[in-house]
């Protein structure tokens, strides 16, 4: 599988770490009131689609940096690649 690094081009999956769901990107408050079941969901809550999901990898073996890749789970199929701090800004985190 191929992905296409924002920064660096074509890069083959192989130079990557899959780390899961790209909501994890969304971390709970820890103040909110209701802190210890937002952070149990976050913690152990996951969705497992089958086709188009959005998952964090992290570029291991060249420049350390984090995606979020959409792909189909079921083809493999990759319709978008982003740098994980450019979604994050995007939600108004990582100010």
């Amino acid at each position: 599988m191929i992905i296409d690094h924002p920064l660096l081009g074509p890069r083959d999956a192989q130079e990557f770490v899959y780390l899961g769901d790209a909501t994890l990107i969304d971390r709970p408050d820890w103040q909110a009131e209701n802190a210890a079941e937002a952070f149990h969901d976050y913690l152990y809550l996951r969705d497992n689609p089958a086709g188009e999901h959005r998952e964090l990898w992290y570029h291991e073996q060249g420049d350390r940096s984090w995606l979020v890749v959409t792909r189909n789970t079921l083809t493999h199929e990759i319709t978008s690649v982003e740098l994980a701090r450019d979604v994050a800004r995007a939600r108004g985190r990582g100010r």
